[in-house]
């Protein structure tokens, strides 16, 4: 199926963040072979002709040396580098509220932010008195989105929701209870940005789950429901596999390594 004759967007992958691990644990159970298997931060842009959306937020340098992260370029930068200004963007989408996805809270001071319903129950209900659960949130990105909530910046979502032609967002849960992922409609067809409803591709193509996990049921049921939505499995992008910056383009020359462009062909 190809793309229709409606809108359609530019979409890039912003490596921001690295983090050095094993395979063992990146799936639920370990991993026999127990090789380097490092994991890649991204946040990812969508450019249309007439509306600009950030899809998640990444985590600030001193959020992730406390928590072991190495900042490689900072969020703000990569945007710059693809002629973003964060002060200017009006739209950002948060696939869900773990700290690498939520925080940089005054990144986007003009911005209507998009959650889902449920993602948001999570995260101030019951399940945060488990600190299993409330590990990967950061009490301050939360109650952020809070106020964005009273002020009147926050967009909610239930399920399956259209934000503009050609841009939607879909429940898959999962690694939260409230986890959304984003379809887009390109020239090439529908992309699918998978953010943490596959951690890797390795997790998706081999129904292996990812060993952070609200319910291991919806992570699974998440993979081909990803597949379902893109218009070809190529077109599926995990949140945080290094890999991505290797099949797509870089969005130019001088950034080979740091921002792929993901709407054309692969490399």
């Amino acid at each position: 199926m190809t793309a229709t004759s409606d809108e359609t967007y530019k979409v890039y992958a912003i490596k921001y963040g690295h983090h050095d691990r094993l395979s063992s644990v990146n799936f639920l159970g370990g991993d026999s072979h127990d090789t380097p298997m490092p994991l890649s931060y991204f946040v990812w842009a969508v450019v249309g002709p007439s509306r600009t959306f950030v899809v998640d937020t990444g985590f600030d340098a001193e959020t992730g040396a406390r928590r072991g992260r190495h900042t490689t370029k900072p969020v703000e930068q990569g945007l710059a580098a693809i002629g973003i200004d964060p002060a200017s963007v009006e739209d950002v989408i948060v696939t869900h509220m773990h700290y690498d996805h939520a925080g940089n809270r005054g990144l986007f001071p003009k911005a209507r932010y998009h959650v889902q319903d449920r993602e948001m129950a999570y995260c101030t209900g019951r399940c945060m008195c488990h600190a299993t659960l409330n590990h990967p949130f950061d009490v301050e990105d939360v109650a952020s989105m809070v106020r964005r909530t009273f002020d009147g910046r926050v967009q909610f979502h239930d399920g399956n929701s259209s934000i503009t032609s050609g841009l939607s967002v879909h429940r898959v849960g999962g690694h939260t209870d409230g986890l959304q992922v984003v379809r887009v409609r390109t020239a090439q067809g529908w992309l699918v940005l998978a953010s943490d409803a596959s951690h890797l591709y390795a997790n998706m193509e081999q129904s292996r789950p990812f060993p952070v996990v609200y319910n291991v049921g919806d992570m699974l049921e998440g993979y081909r429901r990803l597949y379902s939505l893109a218009d070809d499995p190529a077109w599926v992008i995990p949140g945080h596999d290094p890999d991505v910056l290797k099949r797509f383009p870089a969005a130019s020359r001088e950034l080979d390594g740091w921002v792929a462009r993901l709407d054309g062909a692969q490399r």
